[in-house]
């Protein structure tokens, strides 16, 4: 009876070792067209004295819907928030990054950064890189990337008279034909009441933050006062780190270690 129990849990062992192995496998082709994404946003001007008569007053609007518990006044209210509204804000910064195997045939992640002062040569930038992928299989992943990062650049490049990649567009497409992946979605497991934030998933996860010089919150003040892009080019790159391992720990077995990460830009 001992030796069939034995037997018994050795099997067990191999299938499930055997099913990693073919979970794994199928991440690697996934991987191929698989491209990880953050952007920075910023408030679109660096006061709000310089917005147009007409958009201050349709802040002084929208700020009024707004939870405003300290009461603040809609100038000082815009350079806080603006930055959260394709409407108000802007794009300064673009990482994204791809999973590959070295020659040593280890998980690899490289990650790269784009960004500047003017947002259309930015986002064109993007959106060629984005043009070179296989459309129809290009797999776009973000944090909260439904909700946030796809529509506002999908917003921003409208605004700005810049073309729209079919890989970011959703309008008449059938939900399967939509190949957007989102972390936090995914985290959810169909609870639709809560938000999770990147960081306090890394932490739950005990995965380092990338919070290690600026947070989200800060980026408008760093741009604008310290001028300082540089700085938020590392922050959003190191979001990126964080999302490829919050994804591989919700979609594989598979380890990346910090030696095989490549930062460019």
């Amino acid at each position: 009876m001992i030796f069939v129990k034995v037997l018994l849990c050795f099997f067990i062992i191999i299938a499930i070792i055997h099913t990693q192995e073919l979970m794994d496998q199928e991440f690697r082709k996934r991987a191929r067209n698989l491209l990880l994404i953050d952007i920075e946003t910023v408030s679109a001007t660096e006061d709000f004295s310089r917005l147009t008569p007409r958009m201050q007053q349709l802040w002084e609007k929208k700020a009024r819907q707004l939870p405003n518990p300290d009461q603040k006044p809609a100038a000082d209210f815009f350079y806080e928030r603006g930055a959260i509204y394709a409407e108000f804000g802007k794009v300064v910064c673009i990482a994204f990054g791809a999973f590959f195997w070295n020659e040593q045939d280890e998980l690899s992640l490289k990650v790269k950064s784009v960004s500047g002062q003017n947002e259309s040569e930015l986002l064109n930038d993007f959106s060629a890189l984005l043009e070179k992928y296989p459309q129809q299989q290009l797999v776009l992943c973000a944090h909260n990337g439904k909700e946030f990062d796809f529509p506002y650049l999908c917003r921003r490049m409208l605004i700005l008279g810049i073309p729209i990649p079919d890989c970011l567009r959703i309008s008449g497409k059938k939900p399967w034909e939509i190949l957007h992946q989102d972390t936090m979605e995914m985290w959810k497991f169909g609870d639709y009441k809560s938000y999770t934030s990147l960081d306090l998933l890394a932490a739950v996860l005990g995965i380092d933050s990338s919070k290690t010089e600026i947070s989200g919150d800060q980026v408008t003040r760093v741009f604008y006062e310290e001028n300082d892009l540089e700085k938020i080019s590392r922050y959003c790159r190191e979001d990126v780190v964080v999302l490829s391992r919050i994804y591989l720990r919700l979609q594989t077995s598979l380890v990346l270690k910090d030696d095989n990460i490549i930062r460019t830009g």
